[in-house]
């Protein structure tokens, strides 16, 4: 099977409203997780949420990339500079940077989020998403892409498995560089 995986720019912000569905992906999030404070998330209505990542789409650089298969999207990946998704900088969190990683420089970037819509999980399509992210981050500038997956979910088709699986990254090459909390690494792939 071959996916056609697009940015989402905002000329298919309507591909992606669908795929995403009347509740926003998960639980209306939007895709906001990381991109906003925690306090500022749920201060946000769920129209908000859906606003701030259709805004996002009409920035010069793409918040993610979206798959199609047979011209109907099917799965999402957020790739973005890590400064985008500025809660997963924060000290408390896994996904922090490394000791002496400045998370504004524009060539660290970050996998954050991964959604299949549910008839289609389980099927390997974040392999084939995170493939195109990788090159998409590297078309950027992206000197470092880092993730911050799960190492296992009580089943694959699991919606709690947005931040990516383990062995979905070490297939494409990622490497463990930290771990601050059992099952959840901090990866890192070095692009250039």
């Amino acid at each position: 099977m071959s996916l056609d995986i697009r940015p989402a720019t905002h000329d298919l912000w309507p591909a992606l409203k669908a795929l995403f569905g009347p509740q926003g992906a998960c639980y209306g999030c939007w895709c906001s997780y990381f991109r906003l404070a925690p306090k500022q998330r749920l201060a946000m209505s769920r129209d908000d949420r859906e606003e701030l990542l259709k805004a996002a789409t009409a920035a010069p650089l793409p918040p993610g990339l979206i798959a199609f298969d047979n011209q109907q999207p099917i799965g999402w990946v957020q790739v973005t500079p890590r400064a985008h998704v500025p809660r997963w900088n924060t000290s408390r969190t896994v996904s922090r940077p490394l000791d002496g990683d400045d998370p504004d420089d524009a060539g660290l970037w970050a996998v954050s989020c991964f959604f299949i819509t549910a008839s289609r999980r389980g099927e390997g399509h974040s392999s084939a998403l995170l493939d195109a992210a990788v090159d998409h981050a590297a078309c950027y500038g992206a000197r470092i892409l880092e993730a911050c997956p799960m190492e296992q979910a009580k089943h694959s088709k699991s919606p709690s498995l947005y931040v990516g699986s383990k062995a979905v990254f070490e297939k494409a090459g990622f490497e463990t560089v930290a771990e601050r909390k059992p099952g959840r690494p901090l990866m890192r792939k070095v692009l250039a």
